[in-house]
């Protein structure tokens, strides 16, 4: 990967210093990908993309401008540097532009106690549609599933090396492998459906095919014969599988872009309790074998663990350089990017402490109300926090599943959801973001 990778970087640093930028940073990343979709027991759609995109980010002075290219040869990245300072010059300045300092870059990582990627020989075309072919036999050989929307089987291998003018130079590759089905119950307008997937950077970790084709399938017929709840105020238990998108919306108000916009609904809130007493977020970019892991950020500061909440208080926003300054605070090293874009903050693994209560203690406990297992559209008031979404699950009468339903809304606020949420401790571990079902109490229902 190095020799591939960062002669590319060096070249457009060059390019840039030449054509008269301040200082840049440059990024070249290498993939391979390829995925594969079965339907009715033949094949659908195969894709396999390859190939090196670079990016170029330049300064001058206190103003910045990024370009892109799939074309690596020397003329391209010559005409890529004098576009980017041209572009650059006619920019707006903003005083919080600039590479970090010396002082502050990673000068050493374990790229093997991370495990990104794994060296087993990328799985041929037939592979990955023998895996596909089997999770939709699996989900329709379950009784009551009509039909298999997609099964789907895909690979990436990912590398990238990254370098700046201020002496950061590093790179690292990742590697991802996935099998997925959605299955059909019932027919006409009593169609139902749902899903399974799994994804894993290590291909031997990864659940067999007939595994999730089988989930995809009892999912489906679960659901069969849904109609709508009743409406109300009622608890909501937030299944596994959906919680983490409701601590994800804690993590959008927390960045460091929406803090300083001030159009978060945590703007303010430094320092107080966001989550119960004894709930805590914490941060780990270092997880062997997890998607969300990195040594470095995109900036080339070293990554390190933290708590993002401790106890149910809100310790820190997510930041990169840029956000960081504008806030007088210190980067928390979350920056990311792509080719054609600079630097911004983004979060990576985090887990949220587990309960001590199953599901299905849960479920018992709340008595009545709505299990959710899916989510429909969104209407989210990034400053007010006030939530509405649709919503598909179970209904729950006296602790146990009564019915399916479907079409109904789910109303509240954000700030005072997050305070009332109680966690069960089935978390999965291989996932970026652990987080457990929740049990969120007195939330608006719009059904019946």
């Amino acid at each position: 990967m190095t020799d591939r990778l960062a002669p590319l970087t060096e070249a457009l640093l060059a390019a840039a210093t030449k054509a008269g930028a301040g200082a840049a940073d440059a990024i070249a990343v290498d993939g391979t990908s390829v995925s594969v979709d079965v339907r009715a027991g033949a094949l659908e759609q195969a894709e396999r993309s390859e190939g090196i995109e670079i990016g170029l980010r330049v300064l001058v002075g206190k103003r910045q401008a990024c370009v892109s290219a799939s074309d690596t040869s020397d003329r391209t990245i010559a005409e890529m540097a004098k576009r980017a300072v041209a572009m650059a010059r006619e920019a707006p300045e903003d005083p919080t532009l600039g590479l970090a300092d010396k002082s502050e870059l990673a000068s050493a990582w374990d790229l093997a106690a991370l495990d990104l990627a794994d060296n087993a020989a990328e799985p041929g075309p037939a592979d990955l549609e023998d895996d596909a072919r089997r999770a939709e036999a699996a989900a329709l050989g379950i009784a009551g599933v009509s039909q298999c929307q997609s099964a789907s089987a895909s690979y990436s291998n990912r590398r990238i090396f990254m370098a700046a003018s201020n002496g950061f130079a590093g790179g690292y590759g990742r590697t991802s492998r996935s099998i997925s089905a959605v299955a059909i119950s019932g027919e006409g307008l009593k169609m139902e459906r749902d899903w399974a997937a799994e994804s894993r950077t290590y291909q031997s970790d990864l659940p067999s095919a007939e595994e999730i084709g089988r989930l995809a399938g009892t999912r489906a017929t679960e659901r069969a014969g849904a109609r709508k709840p009743k409406t109300g105020a009622y608890p909501v238990l937030f299944d596994e599988r959906i919680a983490s998108g409701l601590i994800g919306h804690l993590l959008a108000a927390i960045n460091g872009s929406a803090i300083v916009r001030g159009s978060s609904w945590l703007r303010d809130a430094m320092g107080e309790q966001v989550l119960p007493t004894g709930l805590s977020i914490y941060e780990n970019p270092h997880r062997p074998r997890i998607s969300g892991s990195r040594p470095f950020d995109a900036e080339g500061l070293a990554t390190e663990a933290r708590d993002v909440v401790r106890d149910g208080i809100l310790k820190g926003w997510t930041l990169d350089l840029g956000t960081a300054r504008k806030l007088g605070l210190k980067s928390t090293a979350s920056a990311t990017r792509g080719t054609s874009s600079p630097p911004s903050p983004s979060i990576s693994n985090i887990a949220l402490t587990q309960g001590d209560h199953s599901r299905e203690q849960l479920l018992e406990e709340m008595g009545t109300g709505l299990l959710v297992t899916s989510m429909i559209g969104s209407s989210i008031n990034a400053t007010t926090g006030d939530y509405s979404r649709g919503a598909s699950g179970f209904w729950i009468e006296n602790g146990q599943i009564s019915y399916p339903v479907n079409e109904c809304t789910i109303a509240g606020n954000l700030r005072d959801m997050l305070l009332r949420i109680t966690p069960a401790n089935d978390a999965r571990a291989h996932l970026s973001h652990v987080v457990p079902s929740l049990l969120v109490e007195g939330l608006t229902l719009a059904g019946e």
